[in-house]
């Protein structure tokens, strides 16, 4: 079958599709037989290299891109979605998403760079950001730029994946789960099948996405229309669907990173556990006044904060502001006013 490919089954495959110069390293794409034809979950970063990759991983199951009948996604980030319109375009595959990561990626595809330039400058001097944080980002304001911004390319999907309802599948019973934090309409799928070994107990396999990793903690963070005042608590839907997501019983888990693993119990237990000792630690430094990019600075992440990339600080930020909403939300923090607004724990 290729060293790229996965045979996980019970006429399931996963194919190792790279995410070019990222640490992650790659984004796994499930094949899963139909009675029509064989269908993807999720499809891989927007570069020639995952390209190349995604199709020669179906030359190695026995199949071509041009036989894909239809295309799953967990989400609307790049490195699931980004090859969505490739896809889509060699094979005539229906793309299915839930409603809300398709606002985002409608959202994506019809504003001007310049206006998503301009609310991300907003966001991060609100959050308290240093001059010399946003200062590229109105250069790039000031001379037109943002039309290199990951997603523009992506499709827009053509089918809405209903929480609750079986997958247009035939043969397969394919379940969407929505489990919303890492994106709004981030889903699950559970593939409500005995487990072709037949010696692990549980019900079926859960296609994860990023939402149950066995060694990652997934970013949950803001995707908010910028014309919708609602305030969101990502956090806490995270969270809440952890928990729905450890309910499920099942025997094992397919994520779109790292490798399958078995006892998603107590990987929903770990993950729960992480963020209350984060929330307990953020009250800890709340003591006195801080604002988000303050909280972010002095955060645990998986390097120093000297050493976390210009891109990645944006999104540690976002970051800080769903665990600030968490805690607001719980009663136990509330806003400072001030210019940046600043919070502290009550």
């Amino acid at each position: 079958m290729g060293e790229a490919t996965t045979d996980h089954g019970g006429g399931v495959h996963s194919i190792r599709v790279p995410i070019p110069d990222n640490p992650l390293g790659h984004t796994l794409v499930y094949v899963i037989e139909t009675d029509e034809g064989p269908a993807l979950i999720d499809t891989g970063w927007d570069d020639p290299r995952s390209w190349n990759e995604l199709t020669r991983g179906l030359t190695h199951l026995g199949t071509d891109v041009m036989d894909i009948v239809g295309v799953v996604l967990t989400h609307h980030h790049p490195d699931h979605h980004g090859l969505s319109a490739r896809v889509r375009e060699a094979s005539g595959a229906w793309l299915a998403m839930h409603a809300a990561d398709t606002a985002v990626v409608r959202r994506t595809r019809e504003s001007e760079p310049a206006l998503w330039l301009d609310y991300l400058i907003e966001k991060l001097t609100a959050a308290g950001a240093p001059d010399e944080h946003t200062s590229p980002l109105r250069e790039a304001r000031a001379k037109g730029g943002g039309r290199s911004l990951p997603g523009l390319r992506a499709a827009l999907p053509d089918r809405e994946i209903v929480p609750g309802d079986l997958l247009p599948l035939p043969g397969r019973r394919l379940r969407a789960i929505w489990t919303p934090g890492h994106t709004p309409g981030h889903v699950c799928l559970h593939l409500e099948e005995r487990h072709p070994t037949n010696r692990r107990p549980g019900h079926g396999r859960l296609f994860s996405g990023d939402h149950l990793l066995p060694g990652i903690t997934p970013h949950i963070g803001l995707y908010e229309d910028p014309d919708d005042t609602t305030v969101t608590d990502p956090l806490g839907d995270y969270l809440s669907s952890l928990e729905r997501v450890g309910r499920l019983g099942v025997a094992e888990v397919l994520p779109a990173h790292q490798h399958a693993f078995t006892d998603a119990a107590t990987r929903v237990t770990e993950l729960l556990t992480h963020h209350d000792h984060r929330l307990q630690s953020l009250l800890h430094l709340l003591s006195t006044p801080q604002t988000p990019w303050q909280l972010a600075e002095q955060m645990e992440w998986n390097r120093p904060w000297p050493d976390i990339p210009y891109a990645s600080r944006n999104i540690a930020v976002s970051e800080a502001e769903a665990h600030i909403r968490r805690l607001m939300k719980r009663g136990l923090a509330e806003p400072v006013p001030g210019d940046p607004v600043a919070y502290r724990a009550v």
